[in-house]
């Protein structure tokens, strides 16, 4: 159980790494970043994962993003309320396509109106509620579509069970020949 965990928390940091070494890949829109590999990244890790993780991936990559300089105080809530929904709608619902649902309206809707507490509070900057959803759709839809063509092939690909809990143990029994 422990290495389980173990486990998972690397390939958590592994997906926050990508989403970070990725971060120059944003598009400045308003006072947001649109960043579609953080919203990739976010389905794969509530895909892959669970919700939990998938908080923990987008807080962390938020987090160093905003120490290099190559996000803002909006990825927080954008990133995070996305990552959550998608996981949890995942999780429950077992179908890909609520993943992506959850990362377009956590990240593009909720998110967004989020952004516009944190935008408003935090960095007294004068928003109505809805100026940051259309950017943050927009971002979360990028990585959403990325995602649509990135998860399905992966899935195929059996890579699936390399995030399982219990890597499948080879069943093949034959003994080899010398």
């Amino acid at each position: 159980m422990k290495n389980q965990k173990l486990r998972k928390l690397v390939l958590t940091a592994v997906l926050a790494g990508i989403a970070v070494a990725c971060s120059p890949l944003s598009i400045p829109v308003g006072a947001s970043k649109c960043f579609p590999v953080q919203h990739l990244v976010n389905i794969l890790t509530a895909v892959f994962l669970g919700p939990g993780y998938a908080v923990a991936e987008a807080f962390v990559a938020s987090l160093c993003r905003n120490l290099m300089g190559t996000g803002t105080l909006l990825a927080f809530p954008g990133s995070m309320i996305g990552a959550l929904l998608s996981g949890i709608l995942y999780k429950w619902l077992k179908k890909l396509p609520f993943a992506y649902i959850g990362e377009l309206v956590g990240t593009g809707l909720l998110g967004g109106m989020a952004a516009f507490l944190i935008a408003s509070l935090v960095m007294g900057k004068e928003a109505a509620l809805f100026t940051y959803v259309p950017a943050f759709f927009i971002s979360s839809a990028g990585g959403t579509l990325l995602a649509v063509l990135l998860v399905p092939a992966l899935k195929k690909a059996g890579v699936e069970r390399f995030f399982q809990d219990k890597p499948k143990e080879n069943t093949d029994h034959a003994q080899p020949s010398d």
